[in-house]
Formats: C-alpha cells, sequence, structure tokens
C-alpha cells in the first residue's frame, strides 16, 4: 500500500499505531491471491481506521460484522471488489448458561473467567448478559475449546452450547440525555459531570487506567476531549460527548451528555 507510512504514523499519534499496521497488512494480503481477509475481533475504534485503509486501497472494499446489529466489538473484512462470493467471517455465538440461583454472576466474572484460560480479546467479541447466563459472539475455531476448558466461572458450573447467530436480537440500549455545564472539557471534569462523581474520585478512576477514551486508554486528568468522544468508566457504562452548547455567563462550558445506561 503506497501510504502505508503516512497511515500508520498518522494513528501512532493515538496509539494505534500497531493496529493500522495489522490491518494494513490484512488488506494487502488480498492483493497475494486471497479473495478477502478477516481480521480478528476489534474495539469499535478500529472501524475507522478499517475504513481508512479501505480507503487508500483502490481494489478492496470493507465489511463489519460483530455477529449481530449494533454489536461493539466486530471484525473488519477486506474484500476484492471483483470478488462475488460468500464470506466466512469465521464468528460463531455460543450460550453459557448457568443456575439461575447465581445471578449475581456478571459481565467482569464472564470477560475474567474467559481472559483467565488465556484467551487472547480479539478472539471474542460482544459479552450479551441474561439472568441465567450470556451469549458470547466467538471465533468458530474458539468454541470447542472452550467447551472443554470453560466448565465453571466464579466457582459457579456452566455449560457451554452453540446457537444460531441470527436468533441474537438487535442491541437495545437506554439512553440518558445529561446536560450540564463542566468547569472545563478536561476529562475528570466531563466524567464527573457524566457518571455523578466527585472530580477527585474522576481523577482516581483516570489515574487507575479505568477510563477509556473513544476505545483507547485516557491518557492522563487534563486531557481535552471534544464532540463525538466515547468516554466509557470501568463498572458505570460509557457516555458520548454529544454537543458543546456554548458558555454561561459564569465561563462555564455547556455540554449535552448521552449516557449509556
Amino acid at each position: 500500500m503506497k501510504n502505508r507510512d503516512n497511515i500508520i504514523r498518522y494513528y501512532k499519534g493515538t496509539d494505534n499505531g500497531a493496529l493500522a499496521a495489522r490491518l494494513i497488512d490484512l488488506a494487502d494480503s488480498t492483493d497475494k491471491g486471497r479473495p478477502y481477509a478477516v481480521s480478528e475481533f476489534v474495539s469499535p475504534g478500529a472501524v475507522q481506521i478499517g475504513e481508512t485503509v479501505s480507503a487508500h486501497a483502490a481494489t478492496l472494499v470493507l465489511r463489519v460484522n460483530g455477529g449481530y446489529e449494533g454489536a461493539e466489538r466486530v471484525k473488519l473484512c477486506f474484500i476484492r471488489n471483483d470478488y462475488e462470493g460468500s464470506v466466512d467471517f469465521g464468528l460463531t455465538a455460543c450460550r453459557i448458561t448457568w443456575d439461575a440461583r447465581y445471578r449475581l454472576l456478571g459481565h467482569r466474572d464472564v470477560l475474567g473467567a474467559l481472559m483467565s484460560l488465556g484467551i487472547d480479546r480479539g478472539r471474542f467479541g460482544d459479552i450479551i448478559m441474561h439472568e441465567d447466563g450470556a451469549v458470547i459472539l466467538v471465533d468458530t475455531k474458539l468454541l470447542p475449546y472452550l467447551q472443554q476448558n470453560l466448565g465453571k466461572i466464579a466457582m459457579v458450573s456452566v455449560t457451554i452450547s452453540e446457537v444460531p447467530v441470527a436468533s441474537i436480537p438487535p442491541r437495545r440500549e437506554k439512553i440518558k440525555e445529561i446536560k450540564t455545564t463542566v468547569a472545563s472539557l478536561r476529562l475528570d471534569a466531563v466524567v464527573s459531570s457524566g457518571f455523578g462523581i466527585s472530580r477527585t474520585k474522576a481523577a482516581e478512576a483516570i489515574k487507575g487506567e479505568r477510563v477509556q477514551v473513544n476505545w483507547q486508554p485516557a491518557k492522563g486528568a487534563s486531557q481535552e476531549v471534544g464532540t463525538g468522544a466515547v468516554i466509557s468508566l470501568r463498572g458505570k457504562g460509557r457516555m458520548e460527548l454529544a454537543e458543546v452548547t456554548g458558555t454561561s455567563r459564569k465561563g462555564r462550558t455547556g455540554v449535552l451528555l448521552r449516557r449509556y445506561m
């Protein structure tokens, strides 16, 4: 790819240089006889990188699939524009079930169990929680390993079975709009207002690496965020800085935040 170095240099500034290089290599592989090439599961922020790579490759188109409508973690597929066949994303849905009495099991427990098996985060996508279990989108080749090795989560026995990907309903998220003012667009100020915690606790969460901006680790409490920024706080969810509405008489910045519940 002609602009390889420029693309990598651009995304290196946002700590995504290595990911950009991997996606460029994946795209380039279609020029070596492959009709298409599929990535691992990536965060939503990687889609923009994939779009950039695709835009600089005249012979390729980009397709995205996370298994169901509204998926956050997805696979990217670079496809030759003259290829008319089907595309296998290598994506399977599996259901993990446990005794409904153990309703305290949550997303963090399931994620921790998968990571404790040494499974790379790129090999599975969204974890969709239910009262008596969870549905996980995984690499198709990973399913037999999970069935053989994941017998318990937080000491609770579980069973794993494959379910049709088409059976997963679209993501339905409740959105709470918050119109408020902040002292500035510093990350700690926005996190404090959006998640309803003190600015001190917001700064501590950022320092403790529990906050991400656009799915990347926050750089620091003083990091400025702008319109469209997606901010997540571990244990609290995520929100979007939807709009900067102006400046109040007291010099505070008005913002519209969308909190995803």
